[in-house]
């Protein structure tokens, strides 16, 4: 009586605690929160630790603070990196969250990469409960980007979905509210972002940010030539052999060369997890074809290349980039889903 009591009081949230960005969604309120997963720090005399800004506040400032500040991205490949600043992160996000009672600690779901070490899963558990949660949950994020995506898990037919995050690659094969085959790819959004900075910085003796390359991506990032144009962008950048600010621009030729290679390792995870689906699962997703979930997943063209690659009908889902929290949020509001699809930690 007393739990359900908890419950009914309780501040319930789902966590998406991405590499690029962290979503929160509150049970009854739907998404609250969706910042980037950077903190600023000042390091003290005595190698003190203070928090000073976080989320997209503290992107602002990636590759600008003087030598005391430092912009942390706490995930790295979708795992923890930095335990301490990701904790404060943690608090930050649990606190904004609050609404109402303060005395009653939330319970909270996380999302996990499928390939995770029991090692990895605890620092994301600890993380939570030192942040403030009663309880907490983990759900493997294919199965939570599956949900999101509004495919039928729990019935016996296979479905496969590819989440494309900033760390990793997600793709899994899921029937009966189980996954039955999952690759995990420590090749996504970053990793696109510094292919496009090293290409940049190899054919032009240009250096740029994390932040510039990012932006190139979004604008005029391809993974299949655009139907009837080329696309350009300015680049601003410090020359490496003059040592001065210098402007170029980048065609989307250009960069989807750049590309090239950490695309291929996507496609590659998939034609791995088709050749490793059981057969009658395999006739399954000939019919319902490969949905996409995940940031990644908006790179210009990328659907078209899946489907040339495999021969399967490929489509985005419906939020790619909310696809994961908004699971994660339906199995916050369903205990008996919960129970289903927690993995333990």
């Amino acid at each position: 009586m007393f739990k359900k009591v908890l419950d009914w009081f309780s501040n319930d949230l789902a966590i998406d605690l991405g590499t690029a960005n962290t979503l929160v969604y509150a049970r009854d309120r739907g998404i609250i929160i969706n910042e980037p997963s950077v903190v600023a720090v000042h390091t003290g005399v005595k190698g003190q630790i203070k928090v000073l800004a976080v989320g997209r506040e503290a992107k602002e400032m990636l590759g600008r603070t003087p030598g005391s500040i430092k912009a942390i991205r706490p995930m790295r490949d979708g795992v923890i990196a930095d335990f301490e600043v990701c904790q404060a992160m943690l608090r930050h996000f649990i606190q904004k969250s609050f609404s109402g009672s303060k005395l009653i600690k939330p319970r909270i779901v996380i999302c996990i990469p499928f390939g995770i070490t029991q090692v990895e899963k605890r620092a994301v558990k600890e993380s939570a409960e030192q942040a403030g949660a009663r309880e907490v949950y983990l759900i493997e994020e294919p199965m939570a980007a599956a949900i999101g995506a509004g495919l039928p898990i729990t019935e016996p037919s296979g479905n496969m979905i590819v989440d494309i995050g900033g760390g990793t690659t997600e793709v899994a094969v899921i029937s009966l509210g189980g996954i039955v085959f999952s690759k995990s790819e420590r090749v996504a959004g970053d990793k696109f972002d510094e292919a496009i900075a090293s290409y940049i910085k190899k054919k032009y003796s240009l250096l740029i940010g994390e932040r510039t390359a990012e932006a190139i991506k979004i604008s005029i990032g391809n993974a299949y030539p655009f139907d009837d144009e080329v696309k350009s962008y300015e680049v601003k950048g410090r020359d490496l052999i003059a040592g001065a600010p210098k402007i170029i621009e980048v065609t989307s030729d250009e960069i989807r060369d750049a590309l090239t290679d950490s695309v291929a390792a996507v496609v590659e995870a998939i034609k791995v997890s088709l050749e490793k689906t059981p057969p009658e699962l395999a006739a399954d997703i000939v019919d319902n074809g490969i949905i996409l979930s995940g940031g990644g997943a908006l790179l210009a063209n990328l659907d078209i290349l899946i489907k040339e690659k495999t021969g399967l009908p490929v489509s985005l889902a419906e939020d790619p980039l909310t696809s994961v929290v908004r699971g994660c949020g339906k199995v916050l509001e369903s205990m008996s889903l919960l129970r289903q699809v927690a993995t333990l930690g």
